[in-house]
């Protein structure tokens, strides 16, 4: 089974087309090219970038799909090249890289790299794919597909870990939890006393209260039509809570009356729902107000309220929260094994690989906030 030379026969969760869920199949896991390292996956979990390509985003449209993009697991088999990790190394994938040499990686406005862009191919660097089911050759929606006992990916696109990290934790950080945090830290740069409102209080919003938290925002709004996120939104720094639905006022309106009718200072939309994006947008100062736009829907083209961002407004997209993986999440992983994050709370349900199935139904449940699988 460990045999760099060797073909892995493993079991992955997979998608064969839009909207028919997934199964648990045997597939086969090529050893990893020069440049690439191939993983043994302990833990997952699963994200709405997930859901979205089950049901046919217009970013991850093709199939068969091997689906998951968070989790942690060891490096299992190295290739030639590689010299950032070793084999037995615990590692997080990423689907960002930081060559840290670019235009964008120097200059500290971007974390997009312009040497290696984020790809939405479903495939390896070379257009290949290491993993086939059926003899089909399979996609996968980010950098990896971490539903999946083994996996490949490029080297480039891992960060090391320290191994005594919890593997549900780890697998919360790459991605969901820490989109959220650096879009406080990183892409809005929360400043201490300012105002904040989190529309959407799943892993990515709770990262984000606990990321204004952490830079001293006085005041933070978590808005959420499920009752039962308040106990989370406030165990991650939320000073009030929102529910759209008890009230005939709008989401935005209703913010406003927490912030002295002016608006907050940063926003956040953490739902990928289009009509919350004009109502995150109306709940912040005008002149001044910022908007971070996190959840990504199933549609390409969304409305905007016109007047509303004309007032001097701003609105800005983001991936992975701003983060560098190099730089950045490193500090978050170091901070996760310290407890500075009560990430315990994300933690609210778990099932097996071989029972993927079931966490769909679980997301369902509305105590729900981060299913872990375990592989």
């Amino acid at each position: 089974m460990t045999s760099t030379s060797q073909v892995i026969t493993c079991k992955a969760a997979v998608c064969w087309k839009v909207g028919e869920g997934v199964k648990v199949e045997e597939i086969q896991v090529d050893p990893p090219k020069a440049t690439e390292v191939r993983l043994k996956m302990l833990c997952s979990s699963i994200c709405h970038t997930d859901i979205s390509s089950i049901q046919g985003s217009p970013m991850f449209n093709f199939y068969p799909l091997a689906l998951g993009h968070e989790g942690v697991g060891v490096v299992e088999t190295v290739g030639d090249e590689v010299k950032n990790v070793k084999e037995g190394d615990t590692v997080i994938p990423t689907y960002i890289e930081e060559c840290q040499e670019c235009e964008n990686c120097i200059s500290g406005k971007s974390n997009l790299c312009m040497t290696c862009p984020v790809r939405l191919t479903g495939l390896m660097p070379d257009n290949t794919s290491r993993m086939s089911c059926r003899g089909q050759r399979l996609y996968h929606p980010s950098s990896c597909a971490t539903w999946s006992e083994y996996t490949v990916i490029d080297a480039k696109l891992l960060v090391k870990v320290d191994p005594s990290i919890d593997p549900a934790h780890a697998s919360f950080i790459s991605c969901g939890f820490s989109t959220g945090y650096g879009a406080a830290w990183k892409e809005a740069k929360v400043e201490s006393g300012s105002s904040v409102a989190v529309f959407g209080l799943g892993a990515v919003g709770l990262g984000v209260i606990s990321g204004a938290k952490m830079l001293g925002a006085t005041k933070i709004i978590g808005i959420d039509i499920n009752d039962m996120k308040r106990e989370k939104g406030e165990a991650f720094g939320m000073t009030r809570f929102i529910n759209p639905n008890n009230s005939d006022k709008s989401s935005s309106a209703l913010v406003k009356e927490l912030s002295g009718g002016m608006g907050v200072d940063y926003s956040f939309e953490c739902t990928g729902v289009d009509p919350l994006l004009t109502e995150s947008l109306e709940a912040t100062k005008v002149g001044s107000g910022k908007t971070i736009i996190l959840g990504l829907g199933n549609e390409p083209y969304v409305s905007l309220g016109l007047f509303t961002i004309a007032f001097g407004r701003t609105l800005k997209g983001s991936m992975f929260g701003g983060l560098k993986p190099k730089s950045d999440l490193p500090l978050i992983a170091d901070k996760c094994i310290n407890q500075e994050f009560p990430l315990q709370e994300l933690f609210t349900h778990e099932v097996q690989l071989t029972d993927i199935e079931q966490a769909f139904e679980l997301l369902k449940q509305p105590n729900c906030v981060k299913v872990v699988i375990k592989i």
